[in-house]
C-alpha cells in the first residue's frame, strides 16, 4: 500500500469512525433478530416434533394426549417392527420407486434441458414457464389425472397399469423431469460451446461429441439433480397413496396407514425414523454434489450461445416433444375431459355444479368450494409466514464475513434451515400431531383447530423461498455494499438500495412457489385437518376413495379446480421472475 493510500484510509477512518461506532450495535441487533426468528420457529415447530417422533420410535418416549400405550423401553419395539415382512417390503418398494423414478426423470430431463436452454427458437421463455407447472402441481391432482387416463373406465385402461409399479414411476417422473431440466439446463446454458465445436471439427460425430465431451462436463449438474429427484421420489406421498393402493405402499403412505387406520402410533413413529435416515443420507450426498456444482459454476466459461436447430438435434426434440405430450399433457387432458362427463359418458357440467352443492349421497361435511376457499386462506397465511422467514434466512445466509468462524456459523445456519426441504411432510405433520397437545403448558390443545396447518405448510414452503432468493443475493458483489457505506449510506439504507432491490424480481417467483406448495400440500395437512375443515387436496383424496360415479366425478372436477389454481399462480409468478439459476 502506498503512502497516499494509507493517508486516504486513515482519513476515511477519521471521517466515518464515529458513525460506525454509533451504528455498530444497531445492525448487530437487527441481524441477530433476523437469524433468531426463523431459528426459534424451526426449533419449536420442526426440530422438537421431529426429535419427539424419533424418541417415540426408539421406545424412549410417550405420546402425550393420545390413547396410545406408553412406549416400550429400549430398542425392542423398534426391532420387532422391522422384523415384520411387510415393513421390509415397504422399505424396499420405497427405494425401488425412487431409483426408477430418478432414472426415468434424468433420461427424459436431459433432452428437455437441451431444448429449453440450449436450442434457439421463438417462444422459448414461454415454454420454460409452462415447463415449471408440472413440478408445482399438487400430488393428489397428478394422481387423479393418471387414474383418469389409466384407471378403471379410462381411455387407456386396457393397458392394465392401474395400481401398478409402472404408473407410480411415470407419475413421479411427471414432477421431476422439470427438476432435471432446470438444474441441468441452467448449467448447460453457460458451458463454453467451443469445446464441442473443436471436437466436431476434428471429425467426431454428434453422438460421440455428446457422450465423450458434453455428458462428462454435465456430470456435476446431473449428479446434483439426480440426488434431489431421488429425495423427492422417496418422500412422495399423494401420488403413491392415490395410485399405489396398499400393494405398492412406500414409507410415507405406510406411516399414514398405521396412524389413521390402525392408530398404531408407536409403529408409525419407528417407521418415520427409517424415513429420516434415508432423507439424511440423501441430504448429505446432495450437499456434497451441490458444492461440487457450485465449484463447477465458478470454473465454467460464460461464452455459450444458443444453437440453431439442425437435423442432428432431431432426436432430442422428438424425445422432449413425446415427454411433453405423453407424460405431461395427456394425463391432464384426460382429467379435464373426464371431469366433463357423467357416469354414462355424456358431456355435462354437473360435476362442477356439485362442487357448490354436493349431492346428499356424497356425505361431505361442506362443499368443495368451501374447502377451496379455506385452502386459499390457509395458503395465504402460510405464504406470508414462509416469505417473512425465508427473506430473513436468505439475507443472513448471503452475508460474506471475513472471519472464518462467522462463515462457518452462516454455513451451519443455512444447513439447518434447509432441513425441512429433505424431511418428509408426513414426518412433520405426524410430529406436530404428537407434540402439540397443550405445548408449553398453555392449556390449549392446538390439534383441535386448524392453526397448525399453515405452520406445517410454511415449514414445507420456506426452503423453496430461500433456494429461490439465496443465489441472487449471493451473486451481489460485496464491493457494492462497501462503496455505498463509504459514500455515507447506513446499514439499513445499504440493505434497502442494494439487497432488497436485487431481490425484488425473484421475490415474485418465491411467492409463487410458496403459495403453490402451500395450496397443494397434502402430506402434513392430512394429519392435521379436522372434521368440517378439510382443505381442497384432502377433499379430493376423500372423494376419490368413495364409491359412486357422482363422487368420482366431483373428485375429477375438484382436481381440475386445484390444478388450475396452482398453475395460474405459477404462470403469474414466472412473469415476475428474475434471471436466476434455480436450484429447485
Amino acid at each position: 500500500m502506498t503512502h497516499q493510500e494509507k493517508q486516504g484510509e486513515a482519513a476515511l477512518r477519521v471521517h466515518t469512525g464515529g458513525r460506525r461506532r454509533r451504528n455498530f450495535s444497531q445492525p448487530a441487533i437487527w441481524w441477530s433478530l433476523a437469524a433468531a426468528v426463523p431459528l426459534c420457529f424451526l426449533l419449536i415447530f420442526f426440530l422438537w416434533p421431529v426429535a419427539s417422533l424419533m424418541a417415540v420410535g426408539l421406545g424412549f418416549g410417550e405420546i402425550g394426549g393420545t390413547s396410545s400405550t406408553a412406549a416400550s423401553s429400549g430398542f425392542a419395539q423398534f426391532a420387532a417392527i422391522f422384523s415384520e415382512p411387510r415393513t421390509l417390503r415397504v422399505v424396499s418398494q420405497t427405494f425401488a420407486q425412487a431409483v426408477c423414478g430418478t432414472a426415468l426423470s434424468v433420461v427424459l430431463g436431459v433432452p428437455a434441458a437441451f431444448v429449453l436452454y440450449r436450442l434457439e427458437f421463438r417462444g422459448r421463455n414461454l415454454l420454460r414457464g409452462l415447463a415449471t407447472v408440472p413440478f408445482v402441481l399438487p400430488t393428489v391432482v397428478v394422481g387423479v389425472a393418471f387414474t383418469a387416463l389409466l384407471g378403471p373406465g379410462a381411455p387407456l385402461a386396457w393397458l392394465g397399469l392401474d395400481q401398478s409399479f409402472l404408473i407410480i414411476v411415470l407419475a413421479l417422473s411427471f414432477f421431476n423431469v422439470t427438476v432435471v431440466a432446470r438444474t441441468v439446463g441452467g448449467f448447460w446454458a453457460n458451458l463454453d460451446g467451443r469445446v464441442e465445436q473443436a471436437a466436431r471439427m476434428l471429425g467426431a460425430s454428434p453422438a460421440r461429441v455428446f457422450s465423450t465431451v458434453t455428458l462428462p462436463r454435465l456430470a456435476p449438474a446431473l449428479a446434483s439433480s439426480a440426488a434431489l429427484v431421488f429425495l423427492f421420489c422417496a418422500t412422495s406421498f399423494g401420488v403413491v397413496l392415490v395410485l399405489g393402493g396398499r400393494s405398492f405402499s412406500n414409507v410415507e403412505t405406510e406411516i399414514y396407514r398405521l396412524t389413521v387406520q390402525y392408530l398404531d402410533l408407536n409403529s408409525a413413529a419407528a417407521l418415520s425414523i427409517v424415513q429420516f435416515v434415508i432423507v439424511a443420507a440423501v441430504l448429505v450426498v446432495s450437499g456434497r454434489l451441490r458444492r461440487g456444482l457450485e465449484r463447477a459454476n465458478e470454473l465454467r466459461f460464460d461464452t455459450s450461445q444458443p444453437v440453431r436447430f439442425s437435423r442432428v438435434h432431431l432426436p432430442a426434440v422428438l424425445v422432449f416433444a413425446a415427454t411433453t405430450v405423453l407424460l405431461h399433457m395427456l394425463p391432464i387432458f384426460a382429467l379435464v375431459l373426464r371431469s366433463l362427463r357423467d357416469g354414462s359418458g355424456r358431456f355435462t357440467l354437473q360435476n362442477y355444479k356439485n362442487l357448490f352443492a354436493p349431492p346428499a349421497g356424497s356425505k361431505l361435511s361442506g362443499s368443495v368450494i368451501d374447502a377451496a376457499m379455506l385452502s386459499i386462506g390457509i395458503a395465504l397465511i402460510a405464504t406470508t409466514i414462509a416469505i417473512v422467514l425465508g427473506v430473513c434466512v436468505a439475507l443472513v445466509a448471503s452475508r460474506k464475513p471475513r472471519a472464518r468462524s462467522a462463515r462457518r456459523a452462516i454455513d451451519a445456519f443455512d444447513g439447518f434451515v434447509m432441513l425441512p426441504l429433505g424431511v418428509s411432510a408426513v414426518t412433520v405433520g405426524f410430529g406436530l400431531l404428537i407434540t402439540m397437545h397443550q405445548p408449553f403448558g398453555i392449556g390449549i390443545d392446538l390439534r383441535t383447530s386448524i392453526v397448525l396447518i399453515p405452520i406445517a405448510q410454511a415449514i414445507v414452503a420456506m426452503p423453496l423461498v430461500v433456494r429461490t432468493l439465496l443465489p441472487v443475493l449471493r451473486g451481489i458483489d460485496g464491493r457494492q455494499r462497501d462503496a455505498a457505506a463509504m459514500l455515507g449510506a447506513g446499514p439499513l439504507r445499504v440493505l434497502g438500495t442494494i439487497d432488497l432491490k436485487v431481490m425484488a424480481r425473484p421475490l415474485g417467483l418465491a411467492i409463487g412457489f410458496a403459495f403453490a406448495a402451500s395450496l397443494g400440500e397434502f402430506g402434513a395437512t392430512a394429519f392435521l385437518v379436522r372434521p368440517g375443515a378439510q382443505t381442497l387436496p384432502v377433499m379430493v383424496s376423500q372423494l376419490i376413495s368413495k364409491q359412486g360415479a357422482e363422487n368420482y366425478g366431483m373428485a375429477l372436477a375438484a382436481a381440475v379446480l386445484l390444478g388450475a389454481l396452482t398453475a395460474a399462480v405459477m404462470l403469474l409468478a414466472e412473469r415476475w421472475r428474475g434471471e436466476v439459476a434455480s436450484e429447485i
